[in-house]
């Protein structure tokens, strides 16, 4: 207990003191987690749309894979990325392997399907009426797809939140592309996990409270839509 309670006690003096390694830890990691977050939203959502709300040949197939890829390794997509990154890749000569940006690229491929599942899904479970009824109103084709949008909110924060707290907790692709490079692409699940190899519990016991932080304050701002929408209703 007393060995838990010092590196409680050191934990907390480096996040409030703002020791310059943690600090940068954490502001790789929220760059990185946010830019992808954006990017996947706007790539993910109108997709995810289109899959439930469309009918077309080929649509059960493409949820099937929509939904396997969820399930991909994040090591495989690091491994790809890496490859279309590297000096001899297809986007080597951007530059972008061992950059937040590069980071960013492969934890949007990671989000993006778990963007259009969760979109799709509830556009899907919305009541088959409301479509002819919208149609029988007179909405326009752009209204009632912006209703029906309107209507899966839920979802679509679902998959904000579900997206952002699996990107920013991401350790495969943050090392294999990032390169894990001290006060650039450092983030705080490779400082965690090279810190607590190297015995420097404390740092790694800071970034962990930031971590669950982080949870709480997604999963508090989510529920806190819900209610405001719930009531709105």
């Amino acid at each position: 207990m007393d060995f838990l309670a010092t590196i409680c006690i050191q934990a907390l003096h480096l996040l409030f003191s703002g020791e310059p390694d943690t600090m940068a830890a954490i502001r790789a990691t929220l760059r990185s987690s946010f830019a992808a977050l954006a990017a996947a939203f706007m790539l993910g959502a109108p997709c995810g749309f289109f899959l439930g709300y469309a009918h077309f040949p080929g649509k059960r197939m493409l949820r099937l894979l929509v939904e396997t890829s969820l399930s991909i390794p994040t090591v495989v997509i690091g491994l790809v990325v890496y490859g279309l990154l590297t000096r001899r890749g297809p986007l080597g000569e951007w530059g972008l392997l061992f950059t937040v940006p590069g980071m960013s690229l492969g934890l949007t491929l990671l989000a993006f399907p778990l963007v259009v599942a969760h979109v799709a899904s509830g556009v899907a479970a919305l009541d088959q009426r409301l479509r002819p009824t919208l149609w029988t109103l007179g909405a326009s084709p752009w209204r009632a797809c912006w209703t029906t949008l309107h209507e899966a909110r839920h979802a679509v924060f679902c998959a904000l939140a579900t997206a952002f707290g699996r990107v920013v907790s991401e350790v495969g692709i943050a090392m294999m592309v990032g390169g894990n490079i001290k006060g650039v692409t450092r983030t705080m699940t490779t400082a965690i996990a090279l810190e607590t190899n190297k015995g420097e519990f404390a740092q790694g016991f800071a970034l962990g409270l930031v971590l669950l932080g982080i949870a709480l304050a997604t999963n508090l701002a989510l529920s806190l839509v819900r209610r405001r929408m719930g009531g709105a209703e």
